[in-house]
């Protein structure tokens, strides 16, 4: 089964992610996916009141997902019109979150991520002459931070960054390559991105607790 469609408190992963951007400043939602995708007709989606649309163009890769969704809806979308981008693995995004993107993001002439400062001691890693995998160096962590989504931008600007970067790995790094540096919005480690096994559980203790 895809992972976005792992259940999680009686939902699919993918409909948590949807949820925690159906929000009143959102008039629409679209939900990029496989060309051949059989799983999402089979869910419900009537709690979202038709504002969520399915888009069966995926690619490869994010950034290939991304650029085709934003193709797929340039007749309905305007080149000045902000575009929120998130991932269908991260259920948890807390509102306070979003709304902190939203009011600080829509204000910045070029746009805004959520992010989170590293925490950690971060070590770059090395091989030995054995294949070992040793420290290589520890690294300034007071530079650094976790980039999450949504990540906010104007949709030409998006479409622009995105046809030119063809190895972002995410919409931010396409922004970059064109000389832009957006802008950092702090974020909360909430919002999770559930990428191990263990991060389901993780995931579902935070939309418990929420309750």
């Amino acid at each position: 089964m895809p992972k976005q469609y792992v259940p999680l408190a009686g939902r699919p992963l993918l409909w948590h992610a949807v949820r925690t951007v159906c929000v009143p400043q959102v008039s629409a939602v679209f939900v990029v996916l496989a060309a051949n995708d059989e799983h999402f007709a089979r869910q419900d989606w009537s709690a979202f009141a038709g504002k969520v649309n399915p888009l069966y163009c995926g690619g490869a890769t994010r950034r290939d997902s991304v650029l085709n969704g934003l193709v797929a809806v340039g007749g309905a979308v305007d080149a000045d019109d902000w575009m929120l981008v998130h991932d269908a693995a991260r259920p948890c995004l807390p509102a306070a979150d979003l709304r902190r993107l939203l009011d600080e993001g829509a204000g910045d002439a070029i746009g805004a991520i959520l992010a989170l400062p590293v925490a950690e001691t971060v070590k770059r890693a090395g091989k030995d002459e054995g294949g070992v995998q040793r420290v290589a160096a520890t690294e300034d962590r007071s530079q650094l931070w976790l980039a999450q989504t949504p990540q906010l931008f104007r949709t030409g600007l998006l479409i622009e960054a995105l046809s030119r970067a063809v190895n972002a790995t995410d919409e931010a790094a396409a922004v970059e390559a064109l000389g832009h540096r957006p802008r950092l919005v702090l974020g909360s480690r909430e919002n999770l991105k559930v990428t191990y096994e263990e991060d389901v559980a993780i995931a579902a203790a935070i939309l418990a607790g929420r309750k």
